[in-house]
């Protein structure tokens, strides 16, 4: 990994988010299925991975696949889950040469025996790795990480563990996915869509937000430079007055 010059760490988030949207519309404008602009997508991620571990981000988090996405054919889904086993085993040399833990958000339960048993193996190789920490949220929906805090919660109350009046935002922050994972500064949208789809809506509070009109899989690491530009352009009061 290259040093990063002083420019780039003044203008780079702590922790980024990013919907990789654009997949089907990229192949379809080329007239192929669907699924070979997933293929493609791999490319972004890669290339993202490498320079964001590069710069020093502490989190990456990828909306890989969403609750929502349950919905869609059987075939597609099929070929979207035999794509993330492939890309489970292909890119391990590229997480451990940039030193990159993999963790994963998302109802795991949910995901075919094959799958879980590939993420399982990728989070371990990768458990000692120092640098960046990537999530994957995989079969992920805010609202159900919601319902799935409020029941640990519950759970703890009703035991005796822990009392309803000592139920504070941290409680609630400590019961997520990856509670250890830094609330992303930043949340990049490609294809130009103007919705959050229902991803980490407890932890982008006070995120920037950065939309472009470029499909996920032509995303390569100038747009991303492009986005960390206008987040480093942004004045973050949280919810404050400046003087």
């Amino acid at each position: 990994m290259s040093a990063k010059s002083a420019e780039e760490q003044t203008r780079i988030p702590r922790s980024l988010a990013i919907i990789m949207d654009g997949n089907g519309r990229w192949a379809r404008k080329r007239g192929l299925g669907r699924i070979k602009g997933h293929e493609h997508g791999i490319t972004a991620v890669r290339e993202s991975v490498e320079e964001c571990a590069r710069l020093g981000l502490e989190a990456l988090t990828l909306y890989a696949f969403s609750e929502e996405n349950w919905s869609r054919p059987k075939q597609e889904i099929s070929l979207l889950m035999k794509l993330l086993e492939r890309f489970l085993v292909e890119e391990r040399p590229t997480l451990q040469k940039n030193n990159v833990r993999l963790v994963h958000a998302g109802r795991i339960e949910r995901l075919a025996p094959k799958v879980r048993a590939l993420l399982d193996e990728s989070i371990a190789e990768t458990a000692t790795n120092t640098g960046m920490v990537l999530c994957l949220a995989i079969s992920y929906g805010s609202r159900a990480e919601l319902v799935d805090a409020m029941r640990a919660i519950a759970r703890r109350v009703a035991s005796g563990e822990l009392q309803a009046d000592d139920i504070e935002e941290k409680t609630i922050s400590a019961h997520l996915y990856q509670p250890d994972l830094p609330d992303p500064d930043l949340l990049i949208r490609t294809a130009d869509e103007m919705r959050l789809s229902n991803f980490l809506l407890w932890q982008i509070s006070y995120t920037e937000l950065y939309v472009t009109s470029v499909c996920w899989p032509d995303f390569r690491k100038e747009h991303l430079q492009e986005a960390f530009a206008a987040y480093a352009a942004r004045v973050r009061k949280f919810g404050a007055v400046l003087p």
